[in-house]
Formats: structure tokens, C-alpha cells, sequence
């Protein structure tokens, strides 16, 4: 039997990878619940994320809050481009096949690809982490960084904190009902076109603000968007599409089995993943907390 420490350490790793997964599904999730897109260039705006917090850390220098400024200025910047794709581009879209719309943010992952080789270069880059949370500790044998703690309870907050808005606020309760009825919204005077872009707006940002916290743990490199989308739509086909506590429970799921197919799999770890989603689209489609799409 494998120590209980190491146990420990793996569990702590698949919940850190798991709320890194969080933030990026989340707004993938969101945007579909309301707008009904799958959108394969979120993983571009996570990317985009990464690059920008780099850049502005470059900027800022070795200021002790620079790494935080960067990583509210890449989720704004991300924001604001998701917000101009909207408005110019996708919303014209809307009412089209839904093999339109995934053409379309595919060509945005190309051109947003190619956009960051061209400004940053192919080479691997890298930030450090924030001077607060650089050193780590030592709990149940095993090591803890800072850092990773600090993400383990970013992603409960935040989860906790847009479903309050949700459920407790208006403009929480007119995306509810967008994701329900839109039709029947825009009946009742509510701008429905704002409340899109809106939700957009803050889709992106999730994917920018993930991208820039997953900076001092991972190398930033050209490609990254391909490989977070891969994992984000396994999370949210798991957890259920449009489902907010799906998405949080896939990924807890993903960062689990992931870490102790690791463990146990070596070679198999990835195919464990497939394997569960898998299961999970032949005995619920419509994933684990999700529901039927109204035909």
C-alpha cells in the first residue's frame, strides 16, 4: 500500500489541477447555458490569458504586486477582446446552423494562434510567483506550496461567489432566464443582446483570469490553448453543459482521476479520462448534474 503522505500529495495535486480547470470550464459552461455556442476558441482566450500576464509582469518589473496587477489586467484585456468578438462578430451568428458558429471560433483559434507566435515568438516563457506565496509549508509529511493553496481556495470562492450572483441577484436571474426562455425575455423588456454580450464578457474573463493565475505553474507556450480546451470540454461533458455545480463537480472528478490514473496507469492515464467520459455520455449524455436539451 502506498503511504498515506503520498496518497495525500496526489489528492492535493488533482484538486489543485482540478480548480485550474474550474476557472477555464466555468466560462465555457456559462457561455453555452445562455448562448448556446460551444466555443473552441475559450481555450485561445486562456492562452491569451497567460501571454498577457507576462507581458505586463515584464512591464511592471519586480514590484512585489506586480504579478496581481498582471493577472487583473490579462482578465480585463481578455474580457474586453471577448466582448469585441461578440458584439462585431458572433452575434451575427446566432441564428445560424450551429456548425456556423463552431467554424467560426475555430478560425478565431487559428488566427489567435498564430497572433501570439507572431508577438511573443515560439519560445517557452514563464512567471514567477507572487513574493506572498513563493515559499510553501509541510502538513501530513507532505510539502504545500503557498501558491497552490491559495488557487485550492480561489476556486470553492469563486464558485461560491457567482452562484450568489446568480441566484440572488437580478441580473443573476435574467441569465437564468435566458439560458431558459430567451424569447419569452425579450418579451418582457429585458435587452437581451446586452445580457449576451455581457455573459460573453465575463466568460472571457474567467478564461483570461485562469490563464494568468496558471502562469507561475506552467510554462507558456504556443499550443496551450489546444490542450485546455481538450480538458475543459471533458469537464463540462462530465459535470453536464450549462450546469455551474457540474462543471465544479467534473472537474474535481478530472482532477482525481487524472492524478491517481497517474498513480495507478502510468501509461493509461489520459486514456482513464477519455474512458470516464465515455462512460458518463453512454449512461447520461447530458452529464452528471446537467439536463436534457430541449429539442
Amino acid at each position: 500500500m502506498p503511504d498515506p503522505s503520498f496518497l495525500f500529495a496526489q489528492a492535493l495535486s488533482g484538486l489543485t489541477a482540478a480548480m485550474f480547470l474550474f476557472l477555464i470550464a466555468s466560462g465555457l459552461t456559462l457561455i453555452f447555458g445562455v448562448l448556446r455556442v460551444l466555443n473552441f476558441a475559450h481555450g485561445s482566450f486562456y492562452m491569451l490569458g497567460a501571454y498577457m500576464a507576462f507581458q505586463v509582469v515584464r512591464w511592471l518589473g519586480r514590484e512585489p504586486s506586480s504579478f496581481w496587477w498582471a493577472a487583473l489586467g490579462a482578465a480585463v484585456g481578455v474580457a474586453v477582446l471577448g466582448g469585441v468578438v461578440e458584439r462585431l462578430l458572433l452575434r451575427h451568428l446566432y441564428d445560424k446552423e450551429e456548425l456556423y458558429q463552431l467554424l467560426f471560433t475555430y478560425a478565431l483559434v487559428l488566427i489567435l494562434s498564430d497572433a501570439a507566435k507572431v508577438l511573443w515568438g515560439t519560445g517557452q516563457l514563464s512567471v514567477s510567483r507572487p513574493p506572498g506565496l513563493a515559499g510553501a509549508f509541510r502538513f501530513f509529511g507532505t510539502t504545500i506550496p503557498y501558491y497552490n493553496l491559495f488557487i485550492l481556495l480561489l476556486g470553492p470562492a469563486i464558485a461560491l461567489l457567482f452562484w450568489l450572483a446568480l441566484t440572488r441577484t437580478r441580473r443573476g436571474r435574467f441569465i437564468r432566464a435566458a439560458a431558459l426562455d430567451r424569447e419569452m425575455l425579450g418579451a418582457l423588456g429585458v435587452n437581451v443582446s446586452g445580457l449576451y454580450t455581457g455573459v460573453f464578457v465575463l466568460g472571457s474573463f474567467l478564461a483570461g483570469l485562469g490563464g494568468a493565475l496558471v502562469t507561475p505553474v506552467k510554462a507558456i507556450v504556443p499550443g496551450m490553448d489546444v490542450e485546455i480546451i481538450v480538458e475543459a470540454f471533458i469537464v463540462v461533458v462530465i459535470g453536464g453543459l450549462g450546469s455551474f455545480w457540474g462543471t465544479f463537480l467534473g472537474a474535481l472528478i478530472y482532477g482525481q482521476v487524472l492524478s491517481f490514473g497517474i498513480l495507478i496507469f502510468p501509461r493509461f492515464s489520459i486514456f482513464s479520462v477519455f474512458a470516464l467520459m465515455a462512460v458518463v455520455l453512454i449512461l447520461r449524455p447530458w452529464g452528471l448534474l446537467g439536463r436534457p436539451l430541449k429539442t
